[in-house]
């Protein structure tokens, strides 16, 4: 099985890489897009800014290829919000995969910590990417925005608000936390989409 990990202006590849390694999966970090094309599984990952990654993607035609991608495709925590339509990081239009908007988390009380940052639970869990994972496992975020529940949520966390872990629409998934981070959940749910 071909998993390439598109390559661009945004940090946690090599913990993506190490993470596929201890389930027993190599991977090609690239931004060719004949190797993203001709690959049976596609990850998407991301820590970093919306404008400035939009902005890469684009010089390098990568914005159009990512939507034409009709293999399974994984994006976690800022890949997943560079899916949506719309960041409010930074004014920034997004791929419009999933046409949703992401928000800045808003605190209503002083002790309230954005970004988020640490262990919280993912519930309502939906489709084969969460098979054999138990409601309200733990998952590792990192992230000061955030996407509603709406029409293609598949999983559900708590921070100030009930907000969407995790997003679907045909071929393309997306996490807003960090599956590489997530001990042997996060593992689950990567064997799981290696396997759709």
């Amino acid at each position: 099985m071909k998993i390439t990990i598109i390559k661009y202006n945004a940090g946690n590849i090599q913990s993506v890489l190490y993470a596929l390694e201890r389930i027993g999966h190599s991977a090609l970090v690239t931004d060719d897009a004949s190797e993203i094309k001709t690959s049976d599984k596609v990850i998407f990952p991301g820590v970093g800014e919306a404008s400035t990654a939009m902005h890469y993607l684009k010089e390098r035609k990568l914005d159009h290829l990512i939507k034409s991608l009709s293999q399974p495709v994984l994006g976690i925590c800022l890949g997943m919000q560079l899916l949506c339509s719309y960041s409010e990081e930074n004014d920034t239009v997004c791929l419009g995969v999933f046409n949703e908007k992401v928000k800045i988390f808003k605190a209503e009380k002083s002790l309230t910590k954005i970004p988020q940052i640490g262990w919280n639970n993912i519930y309502n869990l939906k489709t084969f990417l969460f098979e054999n994972v138990s409601e309200n496992s733990s998952c590792y975020f990192v992230h000061g925005y955030y996407v509603s529940i709406g029409d293609h949520t598949i999983a559900t966390t708590d921070y100030i608000q009930p907000y969407s872990a995790g997003l679907q629409l045909n071929n393309f998934y997306g996490v807003q936390f960090h599956p590489e981070k997530s001990a042997a959940t996060g593992e689950q749910i990567l064997k799981n989409f290696l396997s759709i």
